[in-house]
């Protein structure tokens, strides 16, 4: 098989790239990685020696590809599914790549924060973090409407990127009730089927999360 995703099934980068993947029905295989172990960080570092996963392996055209969004886009143009993830219209991919970076840099990036926060015990100051979350619930709200997608008229890289980090961040910060669209969308996002498998592989992992009470009994 030529791609190989190097990941782990609780970080939330890996399920933007496992839900890419199995949107399209993708053929790869996994590498595990554990960062606690030696030869887990030693087989990541040598792929891509920063040691961050998810890191994508193509033996077919010999290449590495790390990051999430690039794995994205690179799956997209050489292994292609059955509808683009990122649309051929240049004014739609452009939305589609605006909105996925909103959800890595005033999503996942206050969230990832705030996560820190308790797993390494520093005791700083998340109020920031805490209200650009609220900032991005509202901004979200208005972008919503009554589309059934973050961007375009189908699912796409932003929707990808939105799953993981709505779900992680609003077991720090809830979505507010008057919200109701973006309500509506991520239920639509938790009930879409490579979600909820990224979900269901992440179930054995989610004792290791600072926040797991906070998980949604639905979710366990």
């Amino acid at each position: 098989m030529s791609l190989t995703l190097y990941y782990h099934p609780l970080a939330s980068y890996c399920h933007k790239v496992l839900i890419a993947l199995y949107e399209n029905g993708t053929p790869f295989e996994k590498r595990l990685i554990d960062l606690g172990k030696a030869d887990d960080r030693a087989a990541l570092a040598a792929v891509w020696p920063p040691t961050r996963f998810p890191v994508l392996r193509d033996d077919a055209r010999e290449r590495d590809v790390p990051e999430s969004t690039v794995i994205i886009e690179y799956l997209d143009h050489h292994y292609p599914g059955h509808r683009p993830l990122i649309p051929a219209d240049w004014n739609e991919a452009l939305d589609v790549r605006l909105w996925e970076r909103f959800f890595d840099g005033y999503v996942q990036d206050p969230m990832q924060r705030i996560v820190a926060d308790r797993l390494y015990h520093t005791q700083a100051d998340m109020a920031p973090q805490r209200a650009m979350l609220g900032t991005a619930y509202g901004m979200l709200e208005q972008q919503l409407g009554e589309r059934n997608w973050v961007a375009g008229t189908g699912f796409s890289m932003a929707d990808c990127a939105a799953a993981p980090a709505l779900f992680y961040a609003s077991t720090l910060v809830p979505i507010p009730a008057g919200h109701i669209h973006l309500h509506a969308y991520f239920t639509r996002l938790m009930g879409r089927p490579s979600v909820q498998r990224v979900l269901e592989e992440a179930k054995p992992y989610f004792q290791f999360y600072p926040f797991e009470e906070a998980i949604p009994q639905r979710f366990r």
